[in-house]
């Protein structure tokens, strides 16, 4: 696949977690929703780019079934003590699919990881939301991966 499939992946995979958290949406649903009406289709005017399919379902699915353990280290890895649910709901969403891409798919480098995701950021915030995506990341991949950051 190609990078521009998946980083149209990562965005959808941003706005479904959003989707599942504000609508409640369960994870058919939105499998079918993403797949049939988002992705590689026009939405009022915009044009959704093709994504990976197969990246996004096990993206969503992975940040789902570990959420509880992506949470706790984003709750770690977030300064003065400011908490997970106090972060904008998109935001979370971000930082959510980051986490877990950090912690569980060890194929994927942390520079891209991290890159993608403030690119994600920068789609939906400004300047200071993608810094803050990107320090919290950083933080996350030094815990999740620190033999990245070691002395060489």
């Amino acid at each position: 696949m190609s990078v521009e499939e998946r980083s149209a992946a990562r965005l959808a995979i941003v706005q479904a977690l959003y989707q599942m958290e504000v609508a409640g949406k369960g994870l058919n649903e939105i499998y079918a929703e993403f797949e049939a009406h988002w992705i590689g289709r026009e939405i009022e005017g915009d044009q959704y780019k093709p994504a990976e399919l197969q990246f996004f379902r096990d993206i969503v699915k992975g940040v789902l079934d570990n959420q509880a353990t992506i949470d706790r280290a984003l709750d770690q890895a977030l300064q003065g003590g400011w908490p997970l649910q106090r972060i904008e709901a998109v935001m979370r969403a971000i930082l959510r699919a980051g986490g877990f891409e950090l912690g569980f798919r060890r194929d994927i480098p942390v520079k891209v990881v991290i890159k993608e995701y403030v690119d994600v950021a920068g789609a939906f915030f400004g300047a200071t939301e993608s810094g803050m995506i990107n320090a919290v990341l950083d933080r996350l991949a030094r815990q999740a991966r620190p033999e990245h950051f070691s002395e060489k």
